[in-house]
């Protein structure tokens, strides 16, 4: 039970401090160290594989990417005229906005959780071994997986793209 303590606590600083962060490489860093905790959560709740899983795409690949991102925009720390740029009738649209989208993530995890059977495990239609993993990420969600790896791609263009045309106008 010390483990998981210890574990929930790093995740959950980690994950407060990547959003406290005025310098984007020391959040990034940050976010690694979240997904690291969650990972040995993970190992707690005798889940070895979504542990590793955790370890190799989220910490391993995601967020090298995230990091490479950010170091190629070249941006040492965040920009604080954000508020300057936002018309203030806008600002109270975008906390409600926020407050809404908070909700939806709380009512859907409410809704995961009721999910799980009296017994403590999911419905009989959850998914049991690797290879039942591998066949069915492969086969019945490979449309899904091969949008999401061209959504990536598509996102580090745009990023790259936008930092050379605000290189261009004269920015950092």
């Amino acid at each position: 039970m010390t483990l998981f303590y210890f574990f929930g606590a790093v995740a959950v600083i980690a994950s407060l401090l990547v959003i406290a962060q005025r310098n984007p490489i020391y959040s990034v860093l940050l976010l690694i160290a979240s997904f690291g905790a969650l990972s040995g959560l993970y190992v707690l709740l005798d889940a070895p594989f979504v542990a590793v899983i955790q370890i190799i795409i989220y910490a391993g690949a995601i967020m090298v990417l995230f990091l490479f991102v950010v170091m190629l925009l070249n941006a040492p720390q965040e920009e604080t005229d954000f508020d300057a740029r936002v018309h203030p009738l806008l600002r109270p649209a975008a906390m409600r906005l926020g407050a809404v989208l908070a909700i939806v993530l709380v009512v859907e995890l409410m809704w995961s959780l009721t999910r799980i059977t009296a017994s403590g495990s999911f419905p009989s239609g959850a998914v049991i071994s690797v290879a039942t993993i591998g066949r069915r990420l492969f086969t019945d969600y490979a449309f899904a997986f091969e949008v999401t790896s061209v959504l990536i791609l598509v996102a580090m263009v745009g990023a790259v793209v936008m930092a050379k045309q605000d290189t261009a106008r004269g920015g950092k």
